[in-house]
């Protein structure tokens, strides 16, 4: 599937890490997230496998804009307070495919699954989080 460039640009606007790694978002609905993200040298570690820390980025930024579409209406913003990550194969090419869904939607935590995926469809990773949801003042505003 093509990345969805205005989404992509809609994301990227809000959350501009999300631009600097170079996240597509490829289709978003309150129910699951698709992104990827392209191999790049850049972000290559050893043996030119793409590094953990640019899988879980993309992992916890597209796992961040799927407990954003389920926020509680009186919840204001929404940010990772755990994560765990089981990396099961590398990324030596291509794009890496995320596929996000959240396992618990509640007006305190929001609890994001996110498998990764090569292009051949070979599950390469696996990254839970729980999110908290954010009342009144954003985590950003001192709070």
């Amino acid at each position: 599937m093509d990345a969805d460039p205005q989404l992509t640009a809609q994301v990227a606007a809000a959350a501009p890490f999300t631009g600097f790694l170079g996240l597509e978002i490829v289709s978003a609905s309150v129910d699951e997230v698709r992104s990827r993200l392209a191999w790049s040298a850049d972000k290559c570690t050893a043996g030119g496998m793409l590094h953990g820390g640019a899988l879980m980025s993309l992992a916890d930024s597209a796992g961040g804009f799927l407990a954003f579409l389920n926020l509680p209406a009186e919840a204001k913003g929404t940010a990772t307070i755990e994560s765990k990550t089981n990396f099961l194969g590398p990324i030596r090419g291509g794009y890496v495919n995320a596929v996000s869904h959240a396992l618990h939607k509640g007006k305190r935590t929001i609890v994001v699954d996110t498998e990764l995926y090569d292009d051949d469809g070979k599950l390469v990773a696996r990254v839970g989080r729980r999110r908290q949801c954010f009342r009144g003042q954003t985590p950003h505003s001192g709070v």
